[in-house]
């Protein structure tokens, strides 16, 4: 597989300082996209974006709206007969909080020890960086590139891509592609080449019980009143059995086991299940009986409490009994199960084990996202693999991502698109969490194998730069 010409190479090597200030720029950003305070910063990264699509020659650069943080789009649509991809990244991020635990400031990028430091860093902005990165090297030196492209850059990703739909449903014409390329997703350690072939999905349901009017006295009432906080307490402790697992009839209905190529690959890992829980500060026994723990967290559904909140928790004692007590659920899906019979299964359990003096309340917290898997024979994903092998020397291992991606189920579900992901994030980047971090080796590897990707795309005797 040929890479990409001799001038791309030199172009990217020669333009590499102004690429990295540029992303630190981008970096600087704090484009929250939870926090309404950060409507403007969300505003600025995204005119950012613009103003880049449309600098380095893309065409039809604009913001698609769906009521929600825009997406920016551009695209260059100058080869004939070739395919059409669809570029995919995201601007926003996570909260940096909490702030004391950074050694820098989350929005003051640094460099240190071959590591760019910020919010951000790893999810998603120098990755997306990266593919922009190349596009433009292939347009200044060659007037043109050699597939068609479409971009597509989103703003609500880390909330759930809440109104993508809605942009996906009103632009169907203008983001139609042959696939989507996702610079999302990650790899899976330094030093191990290996690809995203599937992601797990998301649902989430509140729960409110009451067990009076208000909150009472706990001398005058205590006793005959049921306590708020309990009754959750006791409610929750029914959704798993003694050794662990779901215990929701229903839950597991449709879902699907991992496929030979995936056991394989799961193999083939090497994986330190005593270092996985050393590093994180854990114990392992939790874990569901009978499944391995790669399958558990890439392929296997979940049911995790993230919240609970009712009653006094300030300092010293308030003698109460709570009247309403709340919970915050999530379940990460497997491949084949549908979020809105998994949380009708959650609502269905919960309410055939609440007490008849308790008022329960159950509702869906968010539109779910279904597990999503690229066909083990997608052409686009062979092209992906060849790439990185030709790049780091051996081809890659198919790992998973335990996480969710809503753009891939919605990419399917709306526009018809499998989607491949080429992303030089490494899960090990501390996404999500303080002191977040991208490896200055993965910037120059990224723009290798993106330079080269695109040449790789094309079809033979049709035109094309």
């Amino acid at each position: 597989m040929s890479g990409p010409p001799a001038a791309v190479r030199d172009w990217l090597a020669a333009n590499r300082p102004r690429l990295l200030d540029e992303l630190l720029a981008f970096l600087a950003i704090p484009s929250v996209s939870t926090a309404p305070a950060h409507a403007p910063d969300i505003r600025a990264a995204a005119a950012l974006l613009q103003a880049r699509l449309a600098r380095i020659g893309l065409h039809g650069v604009r913001l698609l709206d769906g009521g929600g943080h825009p997406a920016v789009y551009g695209e260059y649509l100058g080869a004939p007969g070739q395919p059409t991809i669809l570029v995919y990244g995201h601007y926003d991020v996570q909260p940096p909080e909490p702030l004391e635990l950074w050694d820098s400031p989350p929005f003051t990028p640094s460099i240190r020890e071959g590591r760019i430091h910020a919010r951000g860093a790893s999810d998603d902005k120098s990755p997306l960086w990266i593919a922009l990165s190349a596009i433009e090297a292939w347009l200044a030196c060659t007037g043109g590139l050699p597939v068609n492209v479409r971009i597509l850059l989103e703003g609500e990703e880390e909330v759930g891509s809440a109104t993508l739909p809605a942009i996906m449903t009103a632009h169907r014409d203008l983001l139609a592609a042959d696939v989507l390329v996702s610079a999302d997703g990650g790899r899976w350690r330094p030093g191990l080449n290996t690809t995203n072939t599937n992601s797990r999905g998301l649902a989430a349901v509140e729960v409110t019980v009451r067990t009076a009017a208000r909150d009472l006295h706990s001398g005058r009432f205590g006793g005959p009143v049921g306590n708020a906080p309990m009754a959750l307490a006791r409610l929750l402790a029914t959704l798993h059995d003694e050794a662990g697992r779901i215990a929701v009839p229903g839950f597991f209905d449709g879902l699907r086991r991992p496929g030979n190529a995936d056991y394989a690959s799961m193999q083939a890992l090497g994986f330190d299940e005593a270092a996985f829980f050393r590093d994180i500060g854990a114990r392992p026994g939790a874990q569901e009986p009978g499944v391995g723990l790669l399958e558990s967290l890439w392929f296997r559904p979940t049911l995790e409490i993230n919240g609970i909140a009712g009653g006094y928790d300030g300092p010293g004692v308030k003698t109460v009994i709570p009247c309403t007590a709340r919970a915050k659920l999530t379940c990460r899906l497997g491949p084949g199960q549908d979020p809105a019979r998994v949380v009708a299964a959650v609502a269905a359990h919960l309410r055939a084990h609440c007490p008849s003096w308790v008022d329960l309340e159950v509702a869906e917290a968010a539109d779910g996202t279904p597990a999503y898997a690229v066909p083990e024979n997608d052409p686009y994903l062979a092209i992906v693999e060849q790439v990185i092998a030709d790049i780091h020397g051996s081809r890659p291992l198919r790992v998973g991502i335990g996480g969710t991606l809503p753009i891939s189920a919605m990419a399917k579900t709306l526009l018809g698109l499998e989607t491949v992901m080429l992303s030089y994030a490494i899960a090990d980047e501390q996404i999500h969490a303080p002191n977040e971090f991208f490896r200055l080796s993965s910037f120059d590897e990224g723009l290798a194998a993106w330079a080269s990707f695109l040449p790789a795309l094309r079809r033979p005797g049709k035109s094309g730069n």
